[in-house]
This record gives structure tokens, sequence and C-alpha cells, in this order.
């Protein structure tokens, strides 16, 4: 028996993560429908947070964990007004980030899978927000 890898390990790391998650901002930070959910002008924290979740989700250091707690996701998503339209311009930025980086057809497929079952199940609001005045 070989030594016993993680999906973490098996796709480069955290290194490979980080990139993800860098696109995935890039794109976020100048998205009409989702950056609005994001009130500080600085993404970075955000960016950071969902990077360490990755990482811990996928096998990696637990550090989200160690300074956040249980991820608790559905409860910190609860006062943003998620919706079929902001799902869907988040799984178009991630797909972004999956895209900048190797993976091969399985992994991508399987990091696809979760993310897109997850955005779903963030979505609390069938209705779009009012118009601002």
């Amino acid at each position: 028996m070989g030594p016993v890898t993680t999906f973490y390990e098996e796709v480069g790391g955290f290194e490979t993560f980080r990139r993800i998650v860098a696109t995935f901002y890039e794109g976020v930070a100048t998205d009409e429908v989702l950056r609005p959910m994001y009130p500080e002008e600085d993404l970075g924290p955000a960016e950071e947070r969902f990077l360490l979740f990755l990482v811990q989700y996928w096998g990696g250091p637990t550090t989200y964990s160690e300074t956040r707690g249980h991820p608790r996701l559905r409860m910190r998503h609860a006062p943003f007004q998620v919706t079929p339209e902001s799902r869907d311009h988040w799984l178009k930025h991630f797909r972004a980030g999956l895209d900048a980086v190797d993976l091969t057809p399985e992994q991508e497929a399987q990091l696809w899978d979760y993310v897109t079952h997850a955005a779903q199940f963030m979505v609390n609001t069938v209705d779009e927000p009012p118009a601002a005045t």
C-alpha cells in the first residue's frame, strides 16, 4: 500500500487552489451582481477565507476551522439574497478559476460537481432583490 494522498495533494496543493480563487475574485471584482455582496472595499479578506475553506475541504491544512470555526456555509450566506442569477454569476467565475489551472478531466469534474451543488444549496431567494432607488 502506498501513501494515502488527498485530493488537495493530487491537484497540486495550495498553489492550485490559490490560482482558482484568485481568478474567481478577479471576476467578482467587476461583477455587477456579485460585487455588491461584498461591502468592504478590499476583497482580500473574502478571498483568503474562500481559499482556506477550499484548501481544508479538499484535504489540506485545517487553518479555516482553526481561525473561523465550522464553515456553516448556509448560515454565513443567509444575510445575502442569493438568487439563481447570483448563483450563475458565481459559477461563471469559478469556472474561469478552474480553466486557469491544469487539472485532469476527472479532477475538474470532481471540483465542478461539488461547486455546482454547493452553489445551488446557497440559493435562498427566488425573487430578484428590489432595484435601488
